[in-house]
Parts: C-alpha cells; sequence; structure tokens
C-alpha cells in the first residue's frame, strides 16, 4: 500500500473491484499452526482471491470466538507468539490486498493506544476491529485510527436497535461488519434467519459496505449473504479448521479461498 494512500482509501477501493458481486475478506488466526505457517497462509489468500484480509491477534479470552478459532489462537499462545509477530505478517501482503486487524481491547490499551495504532501502520494495515469494545467507550480509538489514516470497523448484530445501529453506522470507516446471529464464530449449517433483514438495516445506516460474518462456512452460504445485499463475506472459522486439519495449511486454505472468490464472481 502507497504512503499516500489511507487504510480506508485502500479498503474503500478493495470493495469496489470489478469483475465480482462482492468482496471476499478470509480471516486467519495469526501465529496459527506457527508464525512461519500463518505468514503462508497470508500469501495463500492473496494468491487464492481475496480482497481483504482479516487478521487475528490471539488473546487468552476472546469472547466473540467459537471452539475453532479459540483453539488455534490457545496454540498460538502457547507457543509464544508476541503481538509484534504477528502484525508483522501484514508485510507480505500489505500491497497486494488489505489487511484489517482483529485485536480484543486489552491488546490495544495494553500496548498503549497510540503506540498499538503506530505499529498497525508500520506494518502496512489498513483497518482495526475490536470486537469487545462499546460505541460508548471507541471515541478514542476512532480519533487515533483516523489520525493515523486507518479504518476503525465496528460491528452490529441482529439484536441491535435501530437507533444505535444508525449512530453506529454514522462512525463506521472501511466497513461495516454485520454480525450474522447472535453467537460466536462458528460454521453453521444454514444461515441464520434473519440475516437478510439485518444486512438491509445496516445498509441503510451507513454509508460505506456491509460485510457478513459468523457462520459463513460455504461457498453457497456466501452466494446467499451477496444475494441478501452484502457488498463483502467474511470467513472464518472454515479456513481455520483447515488449516488446523491440513498437512499443507496453506495449500489447503489456498484451494478455499479460490471456491469462495469463485462463488462471488
Amino acid at each position: 500500500m502507497r504512503a499516500t494512500v489511507t487504510g480506508a482509501e485502500a479498503i474503500a477501493a478493495a470493495f469496489s473491484g470489478d469483475g465480482r458481486r462482492a468482496a471476499l475478506m478470509p480471516y486467519m488466526m495469526g501465529g496459527f499452526p506457527d508464525v512461519d505457517a500463518s505468514l503462508r497462509i497470508a500469501e495463500a489468500y492473496a494468491d487464492g482471491g481475496a480482497d481483504l484480509v482479516e487478521l487475528g491477534i490471539p488473546f487468552t479470552d476472546p469472547l466473540a470466538d467459537g471452539p475453532v478459532i479459540q483453539a488455534a489462537g490457545t496454540a498460538a499462545l502457547r507457543a509464544g507468539v508476541s503481538t509484534h509477530e504477528v502484525l508483522a505478517i501484514s508485510r507480505a501482503i500489505a500491497d497486494r490486498v488489505p489487511v484489517v486487524a482483529m485485536a480484543y481491547a486489552n491488546l490495544v490499551l495494553a500496548r498503549g493506544l497510540e503506540r498499538f495504532i503506530d505499529e498497525l501502520v508500520s506494518n502496512g494495515i489498513a483497518g482495526l476491529i475490536v470486537p469487545d469494545m462499546p460505541l460508548e467507550e471507541s471515541d478514542p480509538v476512532r480519533e487515533a485510527c483516523e489520525r493515523a489514516g486507518l479504518a476503525l470497523v465496528p460491528l452490529v448484530a441482529p439484536t441491535t436497535p435501530d437507533e444505535r445501529m444508525a449512530r453506529i453506522g454514522e462512525r463506521a470507516r472501511g466497513f461495516l461488519y454485520a454480525v450474522s446471529l447472535t453467537g460466536t464464530t462458528g460454521e453453521r449449517e444454514a444461515l441464520a434467519d434473519t440475516f437478510a433483514d439485518l444486512v438491509a438495516r445496516a445498509k441503510a445506516a451507513s454509508a460505506v459496505p456491509v460485510a457478513l460474518g459468523f457462520g459463513i462456512g460455504t461457498p453457497e452460504q456466501a452466494r446467499q449473504a451477496v444475494d441478501a445485499g452484502a457488498d463483502g463475506v467474511i470467513v472464518g472459522s472454515r479456513l481455520v479448521r483447515a488449516a488446523a486439519e491440513a498437512d499443507d495449511p496453506a495449500a489447503a486454505v489456498h484451494a478455499l479461498v479460490e471456491q469462495f472468490a469463485a462463488a462471488l464472481r
């Protein structure tokens, strides 16, 4: 990513690409199965057709994560991976696709807000998701991100009231992350009944693109999300599980990302 392009601008460009119906944003757990393998996974995502990449930073109390991603984060922490090592993974692909870091609030605050934001920028990261940071406490982080040219991406859920969703949507930068269900991340046999209504409400509440995540584990489910109007699709647990089960994690996720990318063309 060139220095003259802000993170928010890079994300906007990723969502406006030609030749597909919506942007594909695969999630990866940084440092899993190990640092070198996760670096190859990041490159496989970019090679396979990802438009953006969500880079998770392992944390001891990941409230939004289901068992697959929790297990991956625990394994990375036990192996001794550091936040610095995880963020450095971004440098391998940041010139090809925007990278959005996902970090829980304690990781941001313990490191120091300005120091954390500076490290995101120095590693070419375009945006930040903090899933356990409520709207009422987000202004300092959002302001620090905006000063640095980063996009702070908020989340909304099926239980988010319209008035609150409007306030969140107004402050969204980069894109608005719509959580398709009430629960943690993880593959589901079918998308929740409320996902289409959520996408419609989220799009009405914000001027930035809306990406749907949580529970999307098949190309067909990705197409359903786009049919409902989602501007982007986030796939996490399915890819993390593939990395955990494969002898060659990078090859396994590359094949899956290609399938999801093809579904969105």
